[in-house]
């Protein structure tokens, strides 16, 4: 049976109810994360996309789909805090440093050869600041409030999450801004004939960080964050 989809659905609940379309989103350069509360016919205007056949395409992919719920694998906040925190978290520890090792090894190498390598290199040590001031924001604020207002409901501290949260969303699209930046600053991460595999390495490197970061964002403020705010 055709799972039967609607323009008018954002994008955010999509990704949420359909995980599977995530994928064909990333191809069509469709952003459902920090741009999760546009609909989707909003959505394709912006990349110029034909929005009915765009649903179709999108509507023949799920006929072959896992059937799967983001809503329904986590269910409580701590659980989905969890799998943030060990899933896309641990990953930003483990790899940031190693995108900004490889991107200064490549503008030692190749930076005479291309002048965005050095705009490349300020952008990537830009963004692993701010990730990392943000990772540090969530796991020592913003993620134990959440934690403990689900264990005490009735707590007194329930009346002060609105203000982390949006603070947090606000850096998500700057984090996006940022994003959209590496991509131009890349060619979409298209290595040029003469890249070397550290540079070759280095644009995979950076693809699978977007890649990650659009579902970690998406987990945030299109999960997290509204059935944290729904509980108040």
């Amino acid at each position: 049976m055709t799972t039967q989809l609607r323009l008018t659905e954002t994008m955010g609940t999509l990704v949420r109810d359909h995980p599977a379309l995530a994928t064909l989103f990333e191809r069509a350069r469709i952003d459902y994360c920090c741009g999760g509360r546009q609909t989707l016919a909003e959505a394709c205007a912006q990349q110029g996309i034909d929005p009915q056949g765009f649903l179709q395409e999108l509507e023949a992919a799920l006929e072959t789909a896992p059937v799967a719920s983001m809503e329904v694998a986590y269910d409580s906040l701590t659980s989905l805090i969890d799998h943030i925190e060990t899933v896309h978290h641990a990953y930003l520890h483990q790899e940031l440093p190693h995108l900004e090792a490889r991107v200064a090894q490549v503008v030692a190498a190749h930076g005479h050869k291309d002048a965005r390598l050095g705009q490349l290199q300020s952008c990537v040590a830009a963004l692993a600041a701010e990730l990392q001031a943000h990772l540090q924001k969530e796991e020592q604020i913003l993620f134990p409030l959440l934690r403990q207002l689900e264990a005490d409901p009735n707590s007194t501290l329930r009346s002060f999450i609105q203000a982390p949260i949006a603070c947090m969303e606000q850096e998500h699209q700057k984090t996006g801004a940022a994003l959209a930046q590496l991509r131009r600053l890349t060619d979409d991460f298209t290595p040029p004939a003469w890249a070397c595999n550290t540079y070759r390495a280095l644009l995979a490197g950076l693809l699978r960080l977007e890649q990650d970061l659009h579902q970690h964002i998406h987990k945030e403020n299109n999960l997290l964050f509204p059935r944290a705010i729904a509980d108040l």
